[in-house]
């Protein structure tokens, strides 16, 4: 009998690895950092599974079966966070600094979690800050196809001319290729300073103060007052909140987007364009072709074909004669 129902052999019974997930992605999602700051820590031998050294990229694990530690120390899912800060001049956009100097994540203490910022700005820029310890969405964030748009209000010294406004406008040429802003403003002059505001789809690094510097016209103060969908408010310097449910949803919108707004814009533009383009160019060659020939025999060909339409006007100058024989 137990010929006729046979149990299933381990070779024979398929597998379900759908619950498995690739360990770089499962490191991230703790909290650890990006995906290509994790890949990091795979291959330099600091994650173990299982008491075991994985070095493999591709490696994939069960996260409610095996223990997954980074230097030792267990690995757990953490709840999301997502905090809005109003950053400091003077604080550093980095986990690690080996000269010790304040970090944006020590204004972070009672948190207790592994925190990082999306995207930077530079030690001496202050406003608005994404801190997160969301790595997939902190990475897709910050990274260039999105084109988040970031907004700044910049105070330069001297009073730049329209002219070199303009050139910000074009595109100014560095070695990483074209800097430029989508976005420009003058706000206010005060004294021998300008307040101007500016926005940016993809951030350089010093990418404003770069440019300012270029067209002679030194950055006094930084502060990003948008980021995306997110807005810095009243938010004093130093101070941060919880995002709320509304600013979380328009952030997973933008991202779920495959284009941005201006992509499409643009994309809508150039398909419009010929069919515009194309009636202009017939009705323009009719016009001129009516006045070239004052009303005349067209040229020969496929104009002329349609020239053709024009000999029943014969007829009519037959009646014409035929009305002088009468009144001879």
């Amino acid at each position: 009998m137990s010929s006729d129902n046979p149990t299933p052999s381990d070779s024979d019974s398929p597998t379900d690895d759908s619950h498995l997930i690739r360990l770089q992605k499962y490191l991230a999602a703790t909290g650890l950092g990006s995906r290509r700051h994790c890949e990091e820590y795979i291959e330099t031998g600091r994650v173990t599974v299982d008491g075991e050294i994985v070095t493999e990229l591709g490696a994939r694990i069960d996260p409610e079966t095996q223990v997954i530690t980074v230097d030792g120390e267990r690995a757990r899912m953490e709840p999301r966070r997502y905090f809005l800060l109003n950053k400091p001049s003077g604080f550093l956009c980095t986990n690690q600094d080996p000269a010790g100097r304040r970090r944006v994540i020590d204004l972070f203490p009672g948190e207790g979690q592994r925190l990082f910022t999306v995207g930077r700005l530079d030690e001496n820029s202050e406003g608005l800050l994404l801190v997160t310890n969301d790595g997939a969405m902190a990475q897709r964030l910050a990274h260039p196809r999105y084109r988040v748009a970031r907004t700044y209000h910049v105070q330069v010294a001297g009073h730049p001319t329209r002219e070199k406004l303009d050139e910000l406008r074009k595109g100014v040429r560095f070695k990483e290729g074209v800097f430029r802003v989508s976005g420009l403003k003058p706000l206010k002059k005060q004294g021998k300073s300008t307040f101007l505001e500016l926005t940016l789809h993809e951030g350089q690094n010093r990418e404003i103060r770069r440019m300012m510097a270029r067209i002679g016209h030194k950055v006094m103060q930084l502060i990003r007052v948008r980021f995306g969908p997110l807005n810095l408010g009243k938010l004093k310097s130093g101070e941060y909140r919880r995002l709320s449910d509304t600013e979380l949803k328009k952030l997973r919108e933008m991202l779920n987007e495959k284009h941005s707004p201006d992509l499409r814009k643009r994309k809508s533009k150039k398909k419009a364009a010929p069919s515009r383009g194309k009636p202009a160019r017939r009705g323009a060659g009719k016009n001129i072709s009516d006045k070239q020939t004052g009303g005349k025999k067209r040229p020969v060909g496929n104009k002329g074909k349609r020239g053709a339409s024009a000999v029943p006007k014969k007829p009519a100058q037959k009646k014409s004669t035929g009305r002088r024989i009468i009144g001879d």
